[in-house]
């Protein structure tokens, strides 16, 4: 039988070097969940310092649909820059020399590529340069120059006045942060596109005290021809920012309001879900009239009810007989009396996110939030009465150039604050009532368990809630575990006795009375019909012969 017979009669078997080569296979289209690779070209499959031999065998045994048409022929390539200055143009005097590392040739592209069939360099247009205004901004001075503007290395050592401890918190600050020259603008425009959140709390913790930027200015005045290092650089240009702790703690506060409203509102919300789930169970209901009923049995009494947390102790009482606990017999008795009853678990899910929220902290979280929000109005004014004397002063423009308020762009979060906080003002008045409201409703939840008012007072929601929660999980165990017994019983009893469904009891079933008593008579008839066929009797002695003396008989062969 062929190879490929086998793999017919047997579709089970498996095929490695089948099953390699369609791992190998690129894939259809390349999306994972909401991201789109699929304008990735087979042949990027390949590494650059692939051979190009190997690389288009390699791509062409491993790739599967043809692989696009090529891209247009790219167009004549334009004449490079030029090296040096227009023709005429001479260099009169010695001007600052720019170190960088020269492209010495550019080798054409191995294969075209995505970006094109050659390098950006080949595809830049001339620029014609002013030369002598160049030439005059760049000029050599000799050895006056303090820094080697080439390299950027300072020959001189640097000024610190720090503590190694705050001078490393700050240098790694600074690996996150853009250089501290653009720090002002982004913060006196509060720009999230160049700071985001992470970056304003790390200003948060770099924000000098009066100390160290007096020591700061008193070494640089002491040293005035040497630079100050990283982190006094940096210390300094945030303290040349008035008002700075107003402006990030107003510009976390921006950032920050939908996260915390989340955090209040997501808790009450599963609060008030939690009392409708509950208040609309019937299986809850069954539970508590099924308990209610056992226990004034046992107890010989007429109760209206109990507190809810007695629940949490059913699966710890007993009975003396089959020490099965009492909450083993509410489930047996529940599926008997109420047969369409569910596991109370899958009933009640906002109940146990209830009780896994922290309700007093959430009313401390809004207590902070009405707090932070006041707070953020008085910073507010603070700023705009700054911007105001600056205006009405007619200050002059920073030194180097720097920006504030008066020159951030109008949609800037800086412009949008007023209007921002009138917004946060009106949904903290909402998030407001809806707070007052779902704990006075979970408090009217709890009169409606039958608690009294002192019992209300005392009773926290996330007690509650993880309770009740508790109960519905060993509920729904309990309820499992008697399903699973009761079905293994069904396939025992099943297995001992024959069931309807098979051949013997089904013909059984398909048989009148009268074929059965017409069955029973041939069989007597048979049992009282003497034997007419004599029968050999195997007690008396007989010759023995061989086979082949008998005429007509062969021999045969035994089969295993």
């Amino acid at each position: 039988m062929k190879e490929s017979d086998q793999t017919k009669d047997n579709p089970l078997t498996w095929d490695f070097d089948q099953s390699w080569s369609s791992l190998l296979d690129p894939a259809a289209r390349l999306c994972l969940n909401t991201l789109d690779f699929s304008d990735l070209w087979d042949e990027e499959d390949s590494t650059e310092d692939e051979g190009t031999s190997s690389t288009s065998e390699s791509t062409a045994c491993l790739r599967g649909p043809p692989a696009p048409p090529p891209l247009p022929p790219p167009p004549p390539p334009v004449p490079s820059l030029p090296s040096a200055p227009d023709t005429g143009a001479t260099i009169k005097c010695r001007t600052l020399k720019l170190h960088w590392r020269e492209l010495q040739s550019l080798a054409p592209l191995p294969r075209t590529t995505r970006f094109g069939g050659q390098t950006i360099w080949a595809g830049l247009e001339p620029v014609h340069l002013d030369t002598n205004k160049l030439e005059y901004l760049f000029e050599s001075k000799g050895g006056s120059t303090i820094f080697n503007v080439v390299s950027g290395k300072q020959k001189q050592p640097s000024v610190s006045v720090l503590t190694m401890k705050r001078s490393n918190i700050i240098t790694i600050a600074l690996s996150s942060l853009p250089p501290p020259r653009l720090l002002p603008p982004a913060i006196y425009s509060m720009d999230s596109s160049v700071l985001d959140r992470e970056d304003v709390q790390r200003l948060q913790a770099l924000i000098p005290t009066e100390e160290e930027l007096c020591l700061i200015k008193e070494a640089k005045a002491q040293n005035p021809h040497s630079p100050l290092a990283p982190a006094e650089l940096c210390l300094l240009t945030l303290g040349e920012i008035p008002h700075l702790n107003s402006r990030l703690q107003l510009w976390a506060f921006a950032l920050d309001y939908d996260s915390l409203e989340r955090e209040i509102a997501e808790p009450l919300f599963h609060l008030k879900l939690a009392m409708e789930q509950l208040s609309a169970s019937q299986t809850f209901r069954c539970i508590l009239a099924t308990v209610l009923a056992i226990g004034n049995f046992l107890n010989g009494c007429k109760a209206r009810g109990f507190e809810l947390s007695y629940l949490g102790k059913l699966s710890q009482v007993r009975d003396t007989h089959t020490r099965q606990p009492l909450l083993h017999h509410v489930c047996v008795l529940l599926m008997q009396l109420y047969p369409q009853s569910s596991d109370l678990y899958s009933d009640i899910t906002a109940v146990t996110k209830a009780g896994k929220c922290d309700y007093s902290l959430v009313q401390s979280n809004f207590s902070q939030l009405e707090a932070q929000c006041k707070a953020s109005w008085e910073q507010l004014k603070i700023l705009d009465k700054a911007e105001d004397k600056r205006k009405g002063g007619k200050a002059q423009k920073r030194r180097g150039g720097g920006e504030d308020e008066a020159s951030a762009p109008e949609g800037s979060l800086r412009r949008r604050l007023p209007k921002i906080l009138k917004e946060y003002e009106e949904r903290l008045k909402v998030l407001r009532a809806v707070h007052r409201r779902v704990i006075n409703r979970f408090h009217s939840f709890l009169l409606f368990l039958g608690y009294s008012k002192t019992m209300v007072r005392d009773t926290k929601a996330e007690d509650f809630c993880r309770t009740v929660s508790n109960f519905s999980l060993e509920y729904r165990t309990t309820r499992q575990a008697i399903l699973l017994q009761r079905e293994r019983e069904r396939q025992k009893s099943g297995a001992e006795s024959p069931g309807p469904n098979t051949p013997a009891a089904r013909r059984k079933h398909q048989q009148t009375p009268s074929q059965e008593c017409e069955e029973q008579r041939k069989l007597e008839e048979v049992l009282k019909t003497p034997e007419s066929t004599p029968r050999l009797d195997f007690t008396l002695p007989r010759n023995r012969r061989r086979m082949t003396d008998i005429p007509g008989s062969q021999p045969r062969k035994l089969t295993w």
